[in-house]
């Protein structure tokens, strides 16, 4: 199967942040959310950001008859041990919002010192031609920064507001959209799963 324009593709998100992000990316081609279809987002059962998005995109495919893509990513803070990981949408609890996820953040790292308050966000996506693909197109992405000890801009969704992108010396919730995607964790991955697709 080859990644046209024509072809349809479901995603494996209810986030409206992260569909906006990936439709703005993916401009060319037709990326329908999963929510068009009625189907409720499956449970996250993996340890692993590899994992979830396989999930995801095996119960998007498997309910819409389509390829789907999904993502799993989230925000890795040296000093918590790799916390919030996986965990990073419901780090303050299943339902949590991003202000209380943010806060949540903050105060885990109440103390710690700049310098090591290095932390990084992480996208593995995954494209799967069917619900049985058994050889999914797997791209990760990262975009290394720090955790600063309060919210800064407007931008953006989740973390943003404290994520200190050193090469810009802004927060990413300080990024105009087009520069954000074309430095972030989920702009570099859905590049190389394009490339990858289109490759297939």
């Amino acid at each position: 199967m080859t990644f046209s324009n024509n072809q349809k593709i479901v995603l494996a998100s209810g986030n409206q942040g992260k569909i906006k992000e990936i439709q703005t990316i993916l401009k060319h081609h037709p990326v329908i959310p999963q929510s068009d279809f009625n189907i409720e987002e499956v449970e996250e059962t993996g340890s692993t950001f590899v994992e979830n998005a396989i999930i995801k995109a095996r119960n998007a495919a498997l309910h819409c008859n389509l390829p789907a893509i999904a993502d799993d990513s989230g925000l890795v803070v040296d000093a918590l041990n790799g916390a919030p990981g996986v965990m990073s949408a419901r780090y303050a609890g299943v339902g949590a919002t991003d202000q209380k996820n943010l806060l949540k953040l903050l105060t885990d790292l109440e103390g710690i010192p700049v310098e090591q308050r290095i932390a990084r966000f992480v996208c593995v996506i995954v494209f799967m031609r069917h619900a049985n693909d058994p050889l999914p197109v797997i791209a990760q992405g990262t975009w290394e920064g720090r955790i600063l000890t309060e919210a800064i801009g407007e931008n953006g969704f989740g973390y943003d507001p404290v994520f200190w992108v050193p090469t810009h010396q802004k927060a990413s919730a300080e990024l105009a959209p087009a520069i954000k995607n074309s430095l972030s964790h989920r702009g570099q991955a859905l590049q190389i799963l394009t490339a990858a697709i289109q490759r297939l």
